[in-house]
C-alpha cells in the first residue's frame, strides 16, 4: 500500500469513528446523558445519514487529498462549510421524512456540527502542531535570520521546522515600525540593529522575504554585509523557492515600463527573422518573438551548435519555427530565403562582438559586421521586407575600437536606406548580464577554477540590463518605430567592474582570491557612452530615447564600404567614414 493509499484509509477509519462519536454524544448532551429508549432508533437513523453526508461532502471539497503538513486556515474553512452543508441537507431531508426519523431532537443537528467540528479540526491539526513546535536541532543545521515578516517568511519557517531548508531560523528582522515587537509565528520581530549582535554570536546566514526593487536590494545586501552577514540568500517570489543572491540580482536594472501589450500587438500574425539567432540577443529575440504570438519564426544562424540549442529551447513550437544554417553573406541563399518566406520584420542581431578578437582580425569584422548587414539590408529591401531593426551598441558611440566602429558603420548604412516602404531602425544598449564572453561568465569560470580574477583597469566601468528586459524594449522601440530613427535604451547608472569583482568573490565565498590588473586592451574604453543627453527625444517609455544620426551619401558609403573590404589599413579607412573614431590601437596598462 503507497503511503497515499495509508494515509487515504487511516482519515477515513478516524473519521468514521468520530462521526460516530459526535452523533452519540450530542444525544447524550442533549438529555444530559440518559438518552431515552425511544430515540435509539432515530439515532441510528440519523448516524447512518449524517455520516454518508458527511463523507460526500469532504470527498466533494478534496479534505482527503491534503497531506499532514499542508493542513492550514484554509482546510479548516473547507472543513467548517462541509459539515454546515452536512447539516443542512439533513435538516432538508429531515423536513421532507419527518416520519421516517421520528421521533428526533433537532437540537442534536447543532450539538453534532460543533462536536464534529472540534473533533474532526483537531484531529487533523494536531500533527500540524507537533510540526510547529518541534525544534530543529540546532546542531544538525545552520542558524540563520529571516529579514522581512511576510507570509514568505512562515513559509520558510514552516520549511526550516520540517528540515526541508537545512537552515534553523533564530529571528525575524524587519525595518517597519509597525511590525517591530509583533510576532511572526513564535518568533518576536526585532529591528536591524539587532542583526550585528546575532553576527557577533556566529549567525552568518540570512533569508531576504521581501520583494524589492534593484537599490533596495542592494542597500539591504550592502547592510547585511556590514554586519558580517556573508551567505545571503533570496526568496524567489516567482519560483517560490530560496535560492543564493546572484551578482545578477544585484546588477540588473529593473526597466519599469515593459509594455507586454504593445509587444504583443506589434509581433502578432508577423513573419519574422532574426539573424544571430543562436547568440545571447539572437536566441532571446527569438523567444519573446515566440512567446508574443509571431506567426512565422525564421531563425538564422551560422553556427551549428548554436542554431542547434535555440531550436531545442523553442522544440515545442515546430510548428512555428524554421532553422536556418546559413551565413548572412551568402547572398544568393539569403536572397531565396527572403523571397520564399515574405518576411514582414528582420530582427537583425548577427555581428562580430568582441573587441579584443576583432582588433587581432580587422578584415574579419569589417566583412561579417559591415558587408554582412550590407548585404541582408539591401536583400530586405529588395524583397519587399516592411521593417528592418538593426542591433547596435554602446561601443558605436565616439568609437574606439574596431569592433565599435564597423558598428557605427552599420547604423550609417541602415538608417540611410530607410524609406516609406522600408522602416529601418537600430537601437542601441550596453551589456547584457551573461552574455557569452563577457565579464561575468569570465569572472565565474575564474572563481570557480580558484584563479586570480582579472581586470584590465580599476576605473573601468560598464551599463548592464538583463537580456530579456534589455530584448522586449527592443522590441517597444521597433513597435513604435516609424523609419530611420536611432533609438537609445536607458541602462540605468554604470557599474563599477572593480566592485562587481569585489561583490562576485564575495557572494562565492572566496574573498581570498586576489585581483589582478591587467591593462586596457587594445580597443577598449575605460566608460562607454550611450548618448543620451538633453538634445535626445523620449518616446513614450522611459527606458528608450531617439537621438540623431546624421545623414550620409550612400553612393558614398557603398563606395568606401567596397575599399574596406580590399584593404590592408581597415583603421585609416574607417577613420574616414567615421570621423569621430579615435582608435586605440595599442591599449594602456
Amino acid at each position: 500500500m503507497t503511503h497515499k493509499s495509508k494515509r487515504l484509509t487511516f482519515f477515513l477509519i478516524c473519521d468514521f469513528v468520530l462521526f460516530t462519536l459526535s452523533i452519540f454524544l450530542a444525544y447524550e448532551l442533549r438529555f444530559s446523558g440518559f438518552i431515552p429508549n425511544i430515540f435509539y432508533e432515530s439515532l441510528i437513523k440519523a448516524w447512518l445519514v449524517l455520516t454518508a453526508l458527511k463523507f460526500a461532502f469532504f470527498a466533494l471539497f478534496g479534505i482527503y487529498k491534503v497531506a499532514w503538513r499542508f493542513v492550514s486556515l484554509n482546510e479548516a474553512r473547507k472543513i467548517f462549510i462541509a459539515l454546515a452543508l452536512s447539516e443542512c441537507v439533513f435538516l432538508g431531508i429531515f423536513y421532507l421524512f419527518d416520519d421516517f426519523f421520528n421521533p428526533f431532537p433537532r437540537s442534536v443537528i447543532g450539538i453534532d456540527f460543533v462536536l464534529s467540528y472540534l473533533f474532526i479540526g483537531g484531529l487533523r491539526i494536531s500533527k500540524r502542531m507537533f510540526i510547529d513546535f518541534r525544534r530543529v536541532r540546532y546542531e544538525e543545521s545552520t542558524p540563520c535570520i529571516v529579514v522581512g515578516a511576510t507570509s514568505k517568511a512562515l513559509h520558510l519557517l514552516k520549511g526550516a521546522k520540517e528540515g526541508s531548508l537545512g537552515l534553523y531560523p533564530v529571528a525575524v528582522i524587519d525595518e517597519r515600525k509597525s511590525l517591530i515587537g509583533t510576532y511572526c509565528d513564535k518568533f518576536k520581530v526585532q529591528s536591524k540593529n539587532s542583526i550585528k549582535d546575532y553576527a557577533q554570536n556566529g549567525v552568518k546566514t540570512a533569508i531576504i522575504a521581501l520583494k524589492l526593487n534593484q537599490d533596495e536590494l542592494k542597500k539591504l545586501f550592502d547592510e547585511l554585509v556590514s554586519y558580517g552577514i556573508s551567505d545571503i540568500k533570496i526568496f524567489s517570489f516567482t519560483k517560490n523557492e530560496t535560492r543564493d543572491i546572484s551578482i545578477e540580482d544585484l546588477l540588473a536594472r529593473k526597466p519599469k515600463d515593459l509594455d507586454n501589450k504593445a509587444v504583443s500587438a506589434f509581433l502578432k500574425g508577423k513573419v519574422v527573422l532574426v539573424s544571430g539567432a543562436g547568440g545571447t540577443i539572437g536566441s532571446e529575440l527569438c523567444q519573446q518573438c515566440i512567446q508574443f504570438g509571431a506567426k512565422k519564426l525564421i531563425m538564422v544562424e551560422h553556427s551549428e551548435f548554436n542554431l542547434y540549442q535555440i531550436n531545442e529551447k523553442l522544440s515545442a513550437h515546430k510548428d512555428k519555427i524554421t532553422p536556418v544554417l546559413l551565413s548572412i553573406l551568402d547572398e544568393n541563399a539569403l536572397d531565396e530565403l527572403l523571397a520564399h518566406y515574405k518576411i514582414d520584420l528582420i530582427l537583425h542581431a548577427a555581428a562580430y562582438k568582441h573587441v579584443p578578437l576583432c582588433e587581432q582580425n580587422p578584415n574579419a569584422a569589417v566583412l561579417n559586421n559591415i558587408q554582412g548587414t550590407k548585404i541582408l539590408c539591401d536583400l530586405a529591401k529588395k524583397n519587399g521586407v516592411k521593417k528592418f531593426v538593426m542591433i547596435s551598441t554602446d561601443k558605436a558611440v565616439r568609437p574606439t575600437s574596431i569592433m565599435g566602429c564597423t558598428k557605427r558603420v552599420c547604423e550609417l548604412y541602415a538608417l540611410n536606406l530607410s524609406e516609406a516602404n522600408f522602416e529601418v531602425s537600430c537601437v542601441r544598449f550596453g551589456n547584457v548580464l551573461g552574455s557569452s564572453g563577457s565579464v561575468i561568465p569570465k569572472f565565474k569560470a575564474q572563481i570557480d577554477a580558484n584563479l586570480p580574477l582579472t581586470l584590465t583597469h580599476p576605473d573601468i566601468v560598464r551599463y548592464f540590463m538583463l537580456v530579456s528586459e534589455a530584448v522586449q524594449l527592443v522590441l517597444q522601440a521597433a513597435a513604435i518605430a516609424k523609419g530611420g530613427e536611432l533609438f537609445v535604451l536607458n541602462m540605468g547608472q554604470p557599474v563599477k567592474i572593480m566592485d562587481l569583482a569585489q561583490k562576485m568573490l564575495l557572494l562565492s565565498g572566496k574573498t581570498h582570491l586576489p585581483i589582478k590588473i591587467t591593462g586596457l586592451r587594445k580597443g577598449e574604453k575605460l566608460f562607454e557612452e550611450l548618448l543620451i543627453d538633453e538634445k535626445d527625444i523620449q518616446t513614450k517609455y522611459e527606458s528608450i530615447f531617439v537621438t540623431h544620426s546624421e545623414k550620409c551619401d550612400l553612393k558614398k558609403l557603398n563606395s568606401q564600404i567596397n575599399e574596406l573590404l580590399h584593404s590592408s589599413n581597415v583603421a585609416q579607412i574607417l577613420a574616414q567614414i567615421v570621423p569621430e573614431f579615435k582608435h586605440n590601437s595599442k591599449g594602456t596598462v
